[in-house]
């Protein structure tokens, strides 16, 4: 799996960073794994045209000392469809810019 990796974190940072998630992400049934919503405009034309699908989202999990991103697109829906994919560029980008605003937004340093 294709991943963004941020490490070497403290626990109080962690704390941080779960208690920003469960204010901006969809929490999972694992306390560790949460989803993120794509934008429907960054959506790509098969991820859009399945409305069913959606939300469409990416993983962010928690581990003791780090905070990884997945850079696969998935929906909550089905596991069965063929929307879910690798981010494209913009995808991606809105991960990045995710991961860095909520670094920058919790004056968390790196």
């Amino acid at each position: 799996m294709r991943t963004y990796l941020i490490d070497e974190l403290s626990p109080s940072k962690i704390e941080k960073i779960r208690e920003f998630l469960g204010e901006h992400a969809i929490r999972s049934g694992l306390d560790q794994i949460f989803w993120v919503r794509i934008p429907d405009d960054l959506l790509s034309e098969m991820q859009f045209q399945h409305s069913k699908c959606k939300p469409h989202v990416f993983a962010v999990e928690l581990g003791q000392d780090w905070v990884k991103l997945e850079l696969f697109v998935r929906t909550l829906k089905s596991m069965r469809c063929d929307c879910p994919a690798y981010c494209t560029g913009q995808q991606r980008n809105f991960i990045l810019n995710f991961a860095d605003g909520m670094i920058k937004q919790l004056k968390i340093d790196t």
